[in-house]
């Protein structure tokens, strides 16, 4: 269906939610650590906790929301695009819990932790509340390859947009130094990303509510909300070989991408000295890191349809692996390629990201024809992929932290003016090698994961 414009409807339906969540996850996820770590002086042990509460909540609701929203027969919940339309502004809301401190924090004050605990924990809830749904309208607003690379492609375009939030974050608030800027700024971004997301809500049909609706009330049967319905489909999910290996490799790419978003601007604060690399071109190193991998993806459109997406996940992760291993041997102190290195490396990682609802989608689909269901379960599918790769996203920050803090980051934050430079000998070796060693042994494990997936000619069988 497309407008007269020329404009696909439901690929811009589904992407306006990419647009609104985008612009707000990519400022949370960027900036939340650097907050509470320099800002709040947040405690390690704090820290820690708050991470480890986050990893099992992380885990739990997306299965949670998976199956509710598969099963439900509440409208809010089992209309995938009410999700988006109720859930859009609580999301929103929870967006802006970090950046407002509830009191002026001391160094290592319990209240910090219980700050970056709830923050973190309602705004994951909402986020996967909002997004599952999302996920689920790309599986079910057509079946077709052709038509969900529309659907990849505009969102790459809303995705661009969306992540340009950086860039512009940036520049306004002198990347968060000043402080009340950064606040006005995370409120026009969850004031316009509700908009966006409401759009979603209001026209994001699918191809089952279009055509379905007189089946939904008596093709629930194995629907019921009951132990055993859930426990025997989350079985036939997880006995597919392909969604076992998308699902440990996408565990490593959670957990790439979170270590790069979270520390890219600790790690070129610290290895890239500031008369070497001004604010300004900082700001758009940082922004560059989020927008362009929508641009690679954009250019890659015709590859997805030539070679398929496996074919393309593959080679990024042999990209990946060879630029570590260049930069661990070029060594630290040339600056501009330390830079370059950190900003494809992130771009690399997010592009690959991007494209994984493809094999998500075709998981989908094999699990309804496997099954002969009445309706895909599609949320079920996606949600149980999260419960085993959302607690990378906490994994990641717990486990550079750590190292980073054995090395004396914790003293370098502090408040004391001028800290014994002995306390974080070696601070930088460790950043540098991290840098570098993640990237390269991630890409490695990857690469050896992904190799026996199976489902490779969609690209071919879906476009006739």
């Amino acid at each position: 269906m497309k407008l007269s414009l020329g404009i696909h409807r439901p690929a811009l339906a589904y992407s306006m939610t990419t647009l609104g969540a985008g612009m707000m996850n990519s400022i949370f996820y960027f900036y939340y650590v650097k907050l509470f770590l320099n800002r709040y002086k947040i405690s390690e042990s704090s820290f820690h906790q708050a991470q480890v509460v986050f990893m099992i909540w992380n885990a739990i609701n997306d299965p949670l929301f998976g199956y509710i929203q598969d099963n439900s027969k509440v409208g809010f919940c089992s209309v995938r695009r009410h999700s988006i339309l109720y859930g859009a502004p609580f999301y929103a809301l929870a967006f802006l819990l970090p950046w407002f401190p509830w009191k002026s924090y001391t160094e290592g004050e319990w209240l910090s932790g219980i700050h970056l605990m709830v923050a973190l924990c309602i705004f994951d809830g909402l986020l996967t509340f909002v997004l599952l749904a999302q996920c689920a309208l790309f599986a079910e607003i057509s079946s077709k390859h052709e038509s969900r690379l529309q659907l990849i492609k505009y969102n790459q375009v809303a995705s661009l947009l969306g992540s340009s939030s950086i860039l512009f974050c940036g520049l306004v608030s002198d990347n968060m130094e000043n402080f009340a800027s950064f606040q006005t700024f995370t409120i026009c971004v969850a004031v316009v990303s509700t908009a966006c997301m409401c759009y979603t809500g209001v026209f994001g049909i699918t191809q089952y509510e279009q055509r379905e609706k007189p089946v939904e009330s008596g093709g629930k049967a194995e629907s019921s909300l009951s132990l055993a319905t859930v426990l025997t489909l989350t079985k036939q999910i997880l006995t597919q070989k392909n969604f076992l290996l998308f699902v440990f490799m996408n565990f490593f790419q959670v957990f790439h991408g979170t270590f790069c978003s979270n520390f890219m601007i600790i790690f070129a604060d610290n290895l890239i000295p500031k008369d070497a690399l001004p604010s300004f071109v900082r700001s758009i190193m940082y922004g560059a890191g989020f927008i362009f991998p929508q641009f690679l993806v954009l250019i890659s459109h015709s590859l997805f349809s030539s070679i398929g997406y496996y074919k393309v996940i593959l080679y990024a992760f042999y990209v990946e692996a060879v630029a570590a291993a260049v930069m661990l041997l070029v060594g630290p102190h040339h600056y501009y390629i330390l830079a370059v290195f950190l900003t494809i490396n992130m771009v690399l990682v997010h592009a690959s990201f991007s494209v994984f609802n493809l094999p998500l989608a075709d998981i989908v689909d094999a699990d309804f024809n496997t099954y002969k269901r009445k309706s895909p379960l599609s949320s079920m599918v996606f949600g149980t992929n999260a419960l085993f790769t959302k607690p990378a996203q906490s994994l990641a920050p717990m486990f550079v932290v750590t190292i980073l803090n054995q090395y004396g980051y914790e003293h370098l934050t502090s408040k004391v003016d001028q800290p014994d430079p002995s306390l974080f000998l070696g601070l930088h070796d460790a950043m540098f090698y991290l840098t570098c060693l993640v990237p390269l042994c991630i890409a490695i494990i990857q690469i050896v994961i992904w190799t026996p997936y199976s489902i490779r000619s969609s690209h071919v069988t879906n476009s006739h």
